[in-house]
């Protein structure tokens, strides 16, 4: 299959996807079913249509109104289900339309609900992680067996590394980040160390912005926690962490 194809379709399952991970980013944190009931509009309680849930364009074409209610639904829905298909897209485009691109679907998919849930309720499920650790190795047994052992040294070293820091600073980091370190280090192998060098980056330095336009004292109010930074580390170490490896090691 056309890799560019593939991309288009990777595009539009995705974005089907991101449907069902705002369902999971609003439930799973309120303990509720996923699965039940079906998706209702959260002001007047009236169930959503299939031919409105299509992703994105069903927002598009109710201009973001409930068709019963005309209550506004936020944009961030569409928003989810838009970044996810285009993640899914990139994932195909940068690995190929071949078994090498499921670990980087999967992985993308389970930061999508790790980095809502935590910018809501400033936690990462412990389900979730499970869940990402089992699947990253089951999918590394299955098609990169010969990396397992490179995976598994990797968890236990971003693992620890943010267990030491949460240890010696429990206000800014949370055990749900150190697990979350740990499912990196599965998912990415090597590809973790700039992976958690750019989510180090980039909260620090927006930390630094947010703190000198509100103060130290409001700023640290306003922080957001680190599973999106983490997140965002991920992707960098997904898509360029063995260029930078690569790098660093012929150079250095």
């Amino acid at each position: 299959m056309d890799v560019g194809v593939a991309a288009a379709g990777a595009a539009i399952l995705g974005a089907i996807v991101g449907s069902f991970l705002n369902v999971v980013a609003y439930r799973l944190p309120r303990k509720q079913s996923l699965l039940h009931p079906p998706s209702a509009c959260p002001a007047c309680g009236g169930r959503i249509k299939p031919y409105d849930n299509v992703p994105v364009l069903g927002w598009l074409w109710l201009r973001g109104r409930c068709r019963a209610c005309g209550a506004r639904i936020s944009p961030r829905y569409p928003l989810v289900e838009a970044v996810t298909g285009l993640l899914w897209a990139a994932c195909v485009l940068a690995f190929g339309a071949d078994s090498d691109v499921w670990l980087p679907l999967v992985f993308v998919t389970l930061l999508v609900p790790i980095t809502l849930i935590d910018l809501d309720f400033h936690i990462i499920p412990n389900v979730l992680s499970a869940l990402g650790a089992v699947a990253a190795v089951a999918l590394v047994v299955a098609f990169q067996s010969d990396d397992l052992v490179e995976h598994v040294v990797a968890a236990l070293a971003a693992g620890g590394f943010f267990l030491v820091a949460a240890i010696v600073y429990p206000a800014g980091m949370g055990m749900g980040d150190v697990k979350l370190a740990g499912v990196m280090g599965l998912f990415l192998g090597r590809a973790v160390a700039p992976a958690i060098f750019a989510a180090l980056i980039a909260g620090t330095l927006v930390g630094a912005i947010v703190i000198a336009r509100f103060g130290a004292k409001e700023g640290r109010k306003k922080g957001i926690p680190f599973g999106p930074w983490l997140a965002f580390g991920s992707l960098v170490g997904l898509f360029w962490g063995d260029d930078v490896v690569d790098w660093y090691l012929d150079t250095f």
